[in-house]
């Protein structure tokens, strides 16, 4: 048959792109359609039979049979005088059928028709990998470094397929190299004119979900479940768990003995620190366990404007508010709560006390800002503090702690 090359590619595609048979013969089918469509003006007239196991093609046209000087539509009929050339016994009205060679088609006809073949194919694959990432949105993934870039990794499966990475769905702390192994969630599938573009997530709290479930057995067999999780990327989580067995410590299963089960998923998230807590609907009691390390003294809570006061005493403030207001930041996320701080403490005292900022002549603002950042904010409450304990729970030097507790003791000796 004429072409061969063309015809042996079939089952070429075949094999490359694991198409099965049908699919296959349903894409040749439409190709070759749109080819007669183009050469003759319609398809109607004609029947294609296609073998893709052995690179088989066969087009036959249908046209009628007319007397020689009645011919009008010669892509439709035949005069009496070609169709007895093919058959000496047909007479006028019959239907007679013709192969149509490849060669007929013309050279230009023939590579367009291969050109279209291989945009079909690529179009069905492109909606296969639509669809079957679309069924793993929300799951976790892993891939390879393929490519990076200031805005964005380009990761490449097992099977070759290109998953994107952006920057803003990185943890801070992320740093890859070329053949990494990289984990973390489908978050989208978006289609990039008919090209699907698949984005991973690290950033997102279904990421941390999700490796709950890889890393801790119980969780995985349903017998603790994740209720909710919120979190700063590389930073702080929280994450609140529950089990319907009384039997089961949902908070030491997931956290395991000194941590050691849930040391991978930190590490797994660039040293995240991971407070898990006990999921309850007493809402009182969720909010003072979402504060933890602090220690509530007492709460009030507003349920029409989904606010709570949280008394706390002076000493708890600087934990309930945590490094950078993290701590209460996320505890109001997971209860869904608007947390307001009220400090407890000897009235007195409290009246005697000063704002840092009214020292602003003597200390620099942003040193002010640092203690502002872990909820101290007058002189009594940074005089209350062990200079190592701010040492470690701010960016200041042991020697500027100290001179601004100099400072405020001037103050109040004076």
């Amino acid at each position: 048959m004429e072409n061969l090359a063309l015809i042996d590619s079939f089952s070429e595609f075949k094999d490359d792109k694991l198409i099965d048979r049908v699919t296959l013969m349903a894409i040749l089918e439409d190709v070759f359609r749109n080819a007669l469509k183009k050469k003759f003006g319609s398809d109607d007239n004609f029947d294609i039979i296609i073998n893709p196991d052995k690179g088989d093609m066969e087009i036959w046209q249908r046209r009628v049979i007319v007397a020689d000087d009645d011919l009008d539509l010669d892509h439709l009929e035949i005069t009496l005088t070609e169709a007895r050339k093919i058959e000496p016994d047909f007479e006028i009205g019959e239907e007679v059928s013709e192969e149509v060679k490849l060669i007929d088609l013309g050279r230009r006809a023939i590579l367009a028709l291969r050109q279209n073949l291989i945009s079909k194919i690529h179009e069905h694959d492109n909606t296969n990998l639509y669809k079957q990432f679309k069924d793993l949105i929300g799951e976790i993934y892993t891939a390879e470094v393929h490519h990076v870039r200031p805005r964005v990794v380009i990761l490449v499966d097992d099977e070759g397929n290109e998953i994107v990475l952006p920057k803003e769905k990185q943890i801070p702390s992320d740093f890859f190299r070329k053949g990494d192994n990289v984990r973390g969630i489908i978050e989208s599938v978006e289609l990039k004119g008919n090209k699907p573009q698949i984005i991973m997530s690290r950033t997102s709290e279904k990421f941390l979900e999700k490796l709950f479930e890889q890393e801790i057995p119980e969780v995985f067999d349903g017998l603790i479940m994740v209720k909710n999780v919120v979190r700063i990327p590389g930073e702080k989580a929280k994450v609140a768990v529950d089990s319907y067995d009384d039997r089961i410590d949902p908070v030491g299963a997931c956290v395991g003995m000194k941590g050691s089960r849930i040391h991978g998923i930190v590490r797994e998230l660039g040293n995240e620190n991971i407070d898990v807590i006990n999921y309850t609907t007493n809402i009182q009691l969720y909010i003072t366990r979402a504060l933890s390390p602090a220690k509530v003294s007492s709460i009030k809570i507003n349920e029409e404007t989904k606010r709570a006061e949280v008394f706390l005493k002076l000493e708890e403030v600087s934990k309930a508010i945590g490094r950078g207001g993290h701590n209460i930041r996320l505890a109001g996320q997971l209860t869904g709560y608007e947390l307001d701080v009220i400090r407890e403490g000897n009235v007195a005292e409290e009246e005697d006390d000063v704002e840092l900022t009214e020292f602003s002549d003597e200390i620099e603002a942003w040193v002010i800002e640092e203690f502002a950042k872990i909820g101290l904010d007058t002189a009594r409450s940074v005089l209350k503090q062990d200079v190592n304990d701010l040492v470690r729970r701010t960016d200041l030097e042991e020697e500027t702690i100290i001179d601004v507790m100099n400072i405020l003791k001037a103050e109040f000796n004076s």
